[in-house]
Protein backbone atom coordinates (compact mmCIF):
# COMPACT_ATOMS: atom_id res chain seq x y z
CA UNK A 1 0.00 0.00 0.00
CA UNK A 2 2.21 3.43 -1.00
CA UNK A 3 1.33 6.75 0.58
CA UNK A 4 -0.12 8.40 -2.92
CA UNK A 5 -2.69 5.71 -2.31
CA UNK A 6 -3.55 6.01 1.22
CA UNK A 7 -3.84 9.85 0.02
CA UNK A 8 -6.07 9.18 -2.90
CA UNK A 9 -8.33 6.60 -0.52
CA UNK A 10 -8.71 9.68 2.40
CA UNK A 11 -9.37 12.15 -0.79
CA UNK A 12 -11.91 10.41 -3.30
CA UNK A 13 -12.17 6.61 -2.01
CA UNK A 14 -13.72 4.70 -4.88
CA UNK A 15 -10.73 6.06 -7.34
CA UNK A 16 -8.33 4.56 -5.06
CA UNK A 17 -9.62 0.74 -5.68
CA UNK A 18 -10.38 0.96 -9.52
CA UNK A 19 -7.94 -1.40 -10.46
CA UNK A 20 -9.18 -3.92 -7.63
CA UNK A 21 -12.21 -4.78 -9.58
CA UNK A 22 -15.70 -3.42 -10.35
CA UNK A 23 -17.29 -4.97 -7.09
CA UNK A 24 -14.64 -3.29 -4.68
CA UNK A 25 -15.25 0.02 -6.83
CA UNK A 26 -19.10 -0.49 -6.59
CA UNK A 27 -18.87 -0.91 -2.75
CA UNK A 28 -16.76 1.91 -2.50
CA UNK A 29 -18.68 4.18 -4.14
CA UNK A 30 -22.04 3.29 -2.52
CA UNK A 31 -20.53 3.42 0.95
CA UNK A 32 -18.89 6.92 0.13
CA UNK A 33 -22.37 8.05 -0.92
CA UNK A 34 -23.92 6.71 2.02
CA UNK A 35 -20.81 8.71 4.09
CA UNK A 36 -17.90 9.73 3.23
CA UNK A 37 -15.96 7.69 6.46
CA UNK A 38 -17.52 4.23 5.71
CA UNK A 39 -16.10 4.88 1.78
CA UNK A 40 -12.08 5.72 3.54
CA UNK A 41 -12.46 2.74 5.41
CA UNK A 42 -13.70 0.00 3.19
CA UNK A 43 -11.05 1.55 0.77
CA UNK A 44 -8.27 1.45 3.06
CA UNK A 45 -9.91 -1.84 3.78
CA UNK A 46 -9.75 -3.26 0.25
CA UNK A 47 -6.22 -1.68 -0.51
CA UNK A 48 -4.66 -3.66 2.58
CA UNK A 49 -5.93 -6.88 1.85
CA UNK A 50 -4.68 -6.76 -1.80
CA UNK A 51 -1.14 -6.27 -2.23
Amino acid sequence: MSVFRVILAIIFPPLSVVDKGCGSFLIVLILTFMGWIPGVIAALIILNKTK
